[in-house]
């Protein structure tokens, strides 16, 4: 039942992006544009795109060598599998998904290689606003956004100081959970429950040094600049043009954006705040709608498509997403 309401939530939330984006547009034109668009341009983006999948591979083996040594090699199948998860699974469940993955795999503890995965997810959201701050002296931020932003960042701000607080005093922590846990968890369950959060703490131990923390924001830092890349590239293939600041801050608000509950593979949280901020830059609405969608195939399909090959090729099936989730509760 749960499942089945987010899954309904995520559909509606898209369905009103998608009339937001698509309200008042000349669809000929839009069509016209699609058609006229030199898709060549997107070779090089698909390229670069992949350097930062790559680059979101090292920073993973980074961050898992404290429970770990997966080489670079064998962890990029499960990276790969795990976007894909997120592109075709409701509600993120490849992040799950490649974790359970490296289990079988690389006999990693799920719940401890899952801390490290929700610390990716934080700074990556810490590098979105960063973007949104640089640049939003040059490319200012239409003024509907910055509600959202604000309450962003106000939300990843208290997650690392929560994060920094667990990593840097885990007994007096694992003194309050316990109490906790004495509380309002049955006696039966409690050691079970005792282990996750021990589990989860270990992934957390990227946190107590400063270089590692500096490591992890930087190779942040460089995987997003390395994907809005990809942005640059796939504008060509287009009748305008911008500058990297505004394609810094729409891969920036795009992919805050995706937080929110949607279909899978972000539909309509992709594209209205991206075309949203191209139309804030004077672009017309049906060439920043017509970049927009094409951009989404482009980070899209190749990812879904090489995850489904890496997936056949490790002999899983669909029935791997429900015993992935099975195996964190």
């Amino acid at each position: 039942m749960v499942r089945n309401w987010k899954l309904w939530l995520g559909v509606v939330v898209s369905a009103v992006c998608l009339w937001i984006a698509l309200r008042g547009l000349d669809f000929h034109t839009f069509w016209m544009v699609v058609r006229e668009a030199n898709y060549w341009w997107l070779v090089p983006g698909i390229g670069v795109y992949f350097l930062a999948v790559w680059a979101r591979t090292w920073r993973w083996h980074y961050m898992l060598r404290h429970l770990a040594a997966v080489p670079l090699s064998r962890l990029f199948p499960i990276v790969v599998i795990g976007y894909m998860g997120n592109n075709v699974y409701p509600a993120r469940a490849g992040e799950v998904l490649r974790s359970y993955v490296l289990k079988r795999k690389e006999h990693v503890p799920i719940t401890a290689s899952l801390a490290t995965v929700v610390l990716e997810r934080l700074f990556d959201g810490l590098v979105m606003l960063l973007f949104v701050f640089v640049t939003l002296p040059f490319a200012p931020l239409p003024p509907v956004y910055a509600s959202l932003i604000t309450v962003l960042s106000a939300l990843f701000l208290a997650a690392t100081a929560l994060f920094l607080a667990i990593a840097a005093r885990p007994a007096r922590m694992s003194r309050a959970y316990t109490w906790l846990v004495g509380r309002l968890v049955p006696v039966r369950f409690r050691p079970s429950v005792h282990g996750l959060f021990d589990r989860f703490v270990e992934g957390l131990q990227s946190l107590r040094s400063p270089r590692e923390l500096a490591l992890i924001f930087l190779s942040s830092t460089l995987i997003w600049l390395t994907e809005t890349g990809k942005y640059w590239f796939v504008m060509h293939a287009f009748p305008f043009e911008t500058s990297f600041l505004v394609l810094m801050l729409m891969t920036a608000v795009v992919n805050l954006f995706t937080t929110l509950p949607s279909t899978p593979g972000y539909i309509g949280t992709f594209h209205v705040p991206g075309i949203a901020v191209l139309m804030a830059f004077g672009i017309d609405q049906a060439v920043a709608t017509g970049y927009t969608v094409v951009l989404h195939v482009a980070l899209w399909l190749p990812i879904t498509a090489l995850g489904a090959w890496y997936m056949l090729s490790e002999h899983m099936g669909w029935r791997d997403f429900g015993q992935a989730t099975e195996a964190v509760q």
